[in-house]
């Protein structure tokens, strides 16, 4: 009997096991959890007044996690002591413990972007935000803005939007060093920030890639946008505010004196040859300057004897930089030469003769250019000094091969050096390679424009400058799909100019056609383009 009953149990064991099992297996399936974690309760309850304490605790219906709670988090207005935020790891309650001292009768938010994310599938609570305020009641306005960049197609993330209350102790230079009373961050997917629970009042409204992130203005790095106008809340419209970084004024960051007769100038700013003057004593000394190519730096080059005693100033404005030295027994510079473009010559391509010397003169019976017949061709030399870059100007034809010689003494340079025999080949391509792009504008606004074709990198590959002319013709360029930029030169330099905060200036207009345009080897393509269309 015993032993009946000891196998009927057994069977009753192993018919509760089995299904247990199959159904143990079966839970690894089924849908991808979508759903975002939720608020329960919070203490104090978002939306409370009168807050006094240094804690909130926030309660969530599952466990969550924090991600890029330093980039995500935003504090407005913004504390001089950084909130702190924890645990860090998966929990169902977060504590914000305040470290600092909070202003009387001031609405705070707190917006978390999507940093706070279920801890098991990583779904955000997106844009959750937690609201207190020290007073006796909450600030309940709105302003709505939107950015872009003033030149480029793309914009920065992160962006923080800022308002400045305008009183009696405002002046624009606050913005450098003092955080605003409100602000908001784009984050890196909002296309329209929103500031929330603002009082009334008078603003200045920018907005800054706050790169440091100490909420104020960095100029040297960092660029800005703002509303020219002084904005009154409350305010329906939809501000947008462009982006850019201001051209940097001029200052000389080293100097050095390199060789026997150059100088090394690193700078910030543009510094152009007639702000710069070369003394001994009294006496004036002819100097050229160049670029360093791909550098912020000009060297200045000079005649001058072992041990003179040299004074380099540099005078702009106001800003004045002198550099004292004695000329040292430096190794000399010697001449090298490169020629360019290396291999194929496009027809939009120019020769270029390139010297690591700026040359005195050039000999042009000493430099022949060849077709593969070897018929001269004849040509045009332009001399870039800034550039130490000889161009060789000439009608190119299909299907050619040319050999380019530079006999002996073709070139001098500023030392007396002459150049050995140098031989270079390229060759040009087939018309039938390219293509022809002809735009036709409309309702172009002010002349002078300068019309540019970019790859979607932001590459320029082709521009045209136009004063009056509203068909553009972009003959045999490599096939590409192009953007098409086009910029007002209000200040007719023939390019960009970006704005001033203090001097309260926008950065000139810059119009994109908003679709791509392929152009194809071997084809003759037409846009119209209406632009007052963006």
């Amino acid at each position: 009997m015993r032993k009946q009953v000891a196998v009927f149990a057994s069977l009753v064991l192993l018919t509760v096991l089995i299904p247990s099992c199959a159904r143990r297996g079966s839970i690894s399936g089924g849908p991808k959890d979508t759903i975002p974690p939720r608020m329960l309760f919070s203490i104090p309850k978002n939306l409370s007044t009168n807050f006094n304490g240094n804690e909130i605790r926030i309660q969530f219906d599952e466990y969550v996690k924090l991600k890029d709670i330093q980039k995500q988090l935003v504090v407005s207005p913004p504390m001089k002591i950084a909130p702190e935020v924890s645990p860090q790891t998966a929990s169902k309650t977060l504590t914000i413990k305040i470290k600092d001292t909070l202003k009387p009768n001031t609405t705070y938010s707190f917006n978390f972007g999507r940093s706070i994310q279920d801890n098991n599938e990583g779904n955000p609570y997106p844009q959750f935000r937690y609201v207190v305020a020290t007073g006796p009641t909450l600030d309940s306005l709105q302003l709505s803005v939107k950015i872009k960049d003033a030149l480029a197609q793309n914009t920065d993330n992160f962006v923080s939007i800022m308002l400045y209350e305008v009183n009696d102790t405002y002046n624009d230079s606050i913005v450098f060093k003092k955080p605003p009373q409100y602000i908001v961050n784009s984050l890196d997917s909002l296309k329209i920030m929103r500031f929330e629970n603002i009082k009334a009042g008078k603003y200045r409204l920018i907005a800054v890639t706050d790169l440091n992130k100490n909420n104020t203005f960095d100029p040297k790095n960092e660029k800005i946008g703002f509303q020219k106008d002084i904005v009154s809340i409350p305010n329906d419209t939809v501000f947008e505010l462009e982006l850019f970084k201001e051209r940097k004024p001029l200052k000389i960051t080293t100097s050095a004196h390199v060789k026997a007769s150059r100088v090394l100038l690193g700078h910030q700013g543009t510094l152009e040859k007639n702000k710069i003057t070369l003394n001994r004593g009294t006496e004036i000394i002819p100097h050229k300057v160049t670029k360093l190519q791909g550098k912020d730096s000009v060297e200045v080059w000079f005649a001058a004897q072992k041990n003179d005693s040299l004074t380099l100033t540099v005078l702009e404005n106001k800003y004045k930089k002198q550099f004292g030295f004695r000329v040292k027994d430096f190794k000399k510079d010697s001449l090298s030469i490169a020629i360019e473009p290396k291999g194929t010559l496009h027809f939009r391509d120019t020769l270029r003769i390139r010297t690591s010397i700026p040359l005195q003169s050039w000999e042009v019976s000493k430099i022949k250019l060849y077709r593969k017949d070897s018929t001269l061709v004849n040509y045009k030399p332009f001399y870039s000094e800034i550039n130490k870059e000889l161009a060789l100007i000439f009608d190119k034809e299909p299907n050619q091969k040319y050999k380019l010689h530079l006999l002996p003494g073709a070139l001098l340079d500023d030392f007396g050096k002459q150049n050995d025999t140098i031989k270079y080949e390229t060759n040009t391509l087939d018309y039938a390679d390219y293509g022809n792009l002809k735009l036709v504008l409309q309702n172009v606004k002010r002349f002078p424009i300068l019309v540019e074709l970019t790859d979607k990198t932001g590459k320029i590959l082709a521009s045209s400058y136009s004063e009056k002319s509203n068909e553009i013709n972009f003959d045999l360029v490599q096939p590409n799909a192009f953007t098409v930029r086009i910029i007002y030169d209000d200040d007719k330099d023939q390019k960009w100019t970006p704005g001033n905060f203090i001097e309260q200036r926008q950065s000139e207009e810059v119009f994109y056609y908003p679709e791509t345009i392929d152009v194809r080897m071997n084809w003759d393509a037409e846009q119209l383009i209406d632009l007052n269309g963006n």
